[in-house]
């Protein structure tokens, strides 16, 4: 299946076309999803590093990752929607772009993972092993690297 021209079509649509063609909108838009990354990474990593007795041992997993799921939430929407706003606007490159492609695929199963097997490890923490908690965080801090990473491997791409 050739997705070559779901791409081209991407690239050309008003968004792809709007964000390209401003001065500031790519800058403006890669900021706010710098920002949720960073929101994103900040929540996600205090509960893993807790999991890991790293830090917070204070407090029960199951609290901090109640308290941090909103920001985590918010944090999700923002970078899928202003990743789609920079996607449109180079969509052509990422078709050819293999830091792209492991970047999608690393970010589909980073959000699948945390929302099943982290989400029911950190929630019912009394009920898991330590090293079924610390395997369940070092997963999840490898996945959301590797799409962080792959993500600035994208800008020094193509």
């Amino acid at each position: 299946m050739n997705l070559l021209p779901w791409f081209q079509w991407c690239e050309e649509s008003g968004l792809g076309r709007a964000v390209r063609e401003s001065v500031w909108a790519f800058a403006v838009i890669e900021s706010v999803h710098l920002l949720a990354l960073a929101t994103m990474g900040g929540a996600v990593l205090l509960v893993d590093l807790r999991m890991l007795n790293l830090g917070l041992r204070q407090r029960p997993v199951a609290e901090l990752a109640g308290e941090a799921r909103p920001f985590q939430n918010a944090a999700l929407i923002v970078l899928v929607l202003s990743g789609l706003c920079l996607f449109a606007s180079e969509a052509t490159k990422c078709y050819y772009s293999v830091p792209f492609s492991v970047k999608m695929v690393t970010l589909v199963v980073a959000t699948l993972f945390t929302y099943t097997i982290r989400r029911r490890v950190a929630f019912s923490s009394s009920d898991s092993s330590d090293s079924t908690r610390i395997a369940v965080a070092l997963v999840s801090v490898t996945l959301w690297f590797i799409v962080a990473a792959s993500g600035r491997w994208i800008g020094f791409s193509g």
